[in-house]
């Protein structure tokens, strides 16, 4: 069942195009990766589903990106939308505030006041993202003192907390050491349970272990979409063949 239906999008840097009639089915409770070299477009269109490309002044975007049926630029009010379609960035982004007010920022701006309610939000958010047994005893410290692996973690709990249903990660683990990406990838396997998960990476062997499919860009464009194995092992055009074996990128 697909979750997001993306249809004959367009998107354009003032006169660059930078997306070309990109039409994709985003699968409910499941990690999709999005692979490819630098700049074929991947990160951008992360982004626009979310509206995150509506903050930048040259962007004109054409096509339609339905959200469980309704298009995200016509139906949906910006600030509910990024609610319920979350993004993790490259770089983990901490607060400079507590752990505790980390994870609680969201969900006071969305009215969330009551102290009982915010330490259930606080714990079961940590908990999602495998990072309440390490802090529980230090909430009130400042998540700067954090590890560069339990930031991006943190991060993670911090989109959780405000309930979302899709979860944008942009190279999450790209800035990290060999076992926190690990914990990350752990992670994400227990993820999409509850959340669809939509991944760009780099690292090809961390899309074929973590996702069960894979859209591969090139100059804008999506080459091929299938499951994970087929992409990896049965690829249909040559230029993905290419790619995953390193011919280029």
């Amino acid at each position: 069942m697909s979750i997001l239906e993306i249809k004959n999008l367009n998107l354009y840097y003032g006169k660059v195009q930078a997306l070309k009639n990109i039409n994709l089915d985003i699968c409910k409770n499941a990690v999709t990766a999005l692979i490819g070299p630098s700049g074929c477009g991947k990160s951008t269109f992360l982004r626009t589903l979310n509206r995150m490309n509506d903050l930048i002044e040259s962007v004109k975007i054409d096509g339609d990106v339905l959200f469980e049926g309704l298009n995200i630029y016509n139906n949906y009010d910006v600030i509910e939308l990024r609610k319920r379609i979350g993004m993790v960035f490259q770089k983990a982004n901490p607060f400079p505030m507590s752990i505790y007010d980390n994870v609680t920022y969201g969900s006071k701006i969305h009215g969330i006041r009551n102290k009982k309610k915010l330490d259930q939000i606080v714990e079961s958010s940590l908990r999602d993202a495998a990072l309440w047994d390490e802090v529980k005893d230090r909430l009130d410290k400042n998540a700067l003192g954090l590890s560069g692996g339990q930031q991006q973690r943190l991060c993670i709990a911090r989109t959780l907390a405000v309930e979302p249903d899709v979860l944008l990660m942009d190279e999450p683990t790209s800035a990290l050491d060999p076992i926190s990406t690990l914990k990350i990838e752990e992670l994400m396997d227990e993820l999409k349970k509850k959340y669809t998960i939509i991944i760009v990476t780099h690292n090809m062997q961390q899309a074929g272990r973590i996702s069960d499919y894979t859209a591969f860009f090139l100059n804008g464009e999506i080459i091929e979409y299938d499951k994970t194995e087929s992409i990896f092992y049965k690829p249909v055009d040559k230029r993905t063949e290419d790619y995953i074996t390193g011919r280029f990128g």
